[in-house]
């Protein structure tokens, strides 16, 4: 599958999934025959939220979609070096970065950026990933975390393409939000 058709195959599942009408069959259906490989037509860094659930969100079968997953869906060392082994060994033609609405590691940064809040443990670390895009967007206009949610979008796509084994010939590389409330992915 080329990226196009990758990308046109995730949102008709997200379609789907909105619709509550999926197709998705459950996953012992698979099992067996997925125990010899894998071969995802995409590749996902999403976040760790539990509300997120990709292959869900799709509306794809397990080896459809090679997912990461990170709170804030940054991509950080072994995240990309899991998405390159999807690009360069698993043939996955399209990347997508998926932020989602209400996004708790987002606000975390905002609120690092906006009164200096410091988090526990490696929570910190996140946030000051995240920094950055929450920076970029304090004094845009409307909802803060949300515009950072989406630079934040923007910001992983961009370390993506700069990736030189992500950013291969004939993949694409693209941004989306998922809303929490509608179940619909929109790209960014």
């Amino acid at each position: 599958m080329n990226a196009s058709d990758s990308l046109k195959a995730l949102m008709k599942g997200n379609a789907r999934f909105v619709a509550g009408t999926p197709q998705c069959l459950p996953a012992t259906v698979k099992r067996a025959q997925l125990a010899n490989g894998q071969a995802p037509f995409a590749a996902v860094l999403g976040c760790s939220d539990s509300r997120v659930p990709v292959e869900a969100v799709f509306d794809h079968e397990p080896g459809d979609i090679f997912v990461v997953r990170v709170a804030g869906n940054f991509a950080e060392a072994a995240g990309t070096g899991s998405l390159e082994y999807a690009v360069a060994v698993l043939k996955s033609t399209l990347v997508m970065v998926l932020g989602h609405s209400s996004c708790g590691a987002v606000k975390a940064a905002t609120e690092f950026v906006g009164s200096g809040t410091t988090f526990p443990g490696h929570i910190q670390g996140i946030a000051k990933a995240i920094a950055p895009s929450a920076k970029a967007t304090q004094h845009s206009g409307g909802d803060w975390v949300h515009n950072a949610i989406i630079a934040n979008v923007h910001a992983n796509v961009a370390k993506l393409k700069a990736d030189p084994i992500v950013a291969a010939k004939g993949v694409e590389i693209i941004g989306a939000v998922y809303d929490l409330a509608s179940g619909a992915v929109s790209l960014v």
